[in-house]
């Protein structure tokens, strides 16, 4: 609302969920683009979950609202996946083009960022969620089941398999080789 507006008040659920917005969108962007693998898509995707969670906002406690919204981005990614997707010719992201440092971890690690995204959207979308909430959220294991709707066990074994394959993931492997042997010289 324009500060001008003489009818507006500070007070109510379009102020609340203004503040909420305005609080954690770049938490909810972070999430959506672990979860989707590009900028773009991660801020259509938070701007669609919050368009479907406004309307019922005034039912949602102030204490639930973060689980709510994070529970909607989830369901909103997998119906992303489910609905037929025109190919995207271009690149997610620009490349980087600067110089990488001598300890191939590329500037301020971007190599390694990058490397991590690209190993994170070869996943499939449970696992790659689970890990996000799990680890990039620092949720319980608890919370990321809550949150995905399956068992505390479900949550334990796709992470378990996830961590597997990052682990044996050639990219990542090379970059965790090249900074051990950094730090050992």
């Amino acid at each position: 609302m324009p500060r001008s507006d003489p009818q507006a008040t500070t007070d109510g659920p379009d102020c609340e969920f203004t503040r909420f917005v305005a609080t954690r969108w770049r938490a909810l962007t972070h999430t959506a683009f672990l979860l989707t693998g590009d900028f773009h898509e991660a801020e259509d995707l938070v701007q669609t979950t919050l368009a479907r969670v406004y309307p019922h906002w005034r039912r949602i406690r102030s204490e639930t609202a973060e689980h709510y919204v994070r529970r909607a981005l989830v369901n909103a990614n997998r119906s992303r996946h489910r609905r037929r997707r025109i190919v995207h010719f271009l690149l997610p992201v620009l490349p980087d083009t600067r110089p990488a440092r001598e300890d191939g971890t590329g500037v301020g690690g971007v190599a390694e960022h990058d490397a991590l995204v690209r190993v994170l959207s070869q996943l499939p979308r449970r696992q790659r969620a689970v890990l996000v909430l799990r680890y990039c959220e620092d949720l319980s294991a608890e919370e990321t089941a809550d949150i995905l709707g399956c068992s505390v066990g479900t949550v334990k074994s796709q992470a378990s398999r996830a961590l597997a394959k990052l682990r044996s993931h050639p990219d990542l492997a090379r970059d965790s080789l090249t900074s051990r042997l950094g730090e050992a010289r």
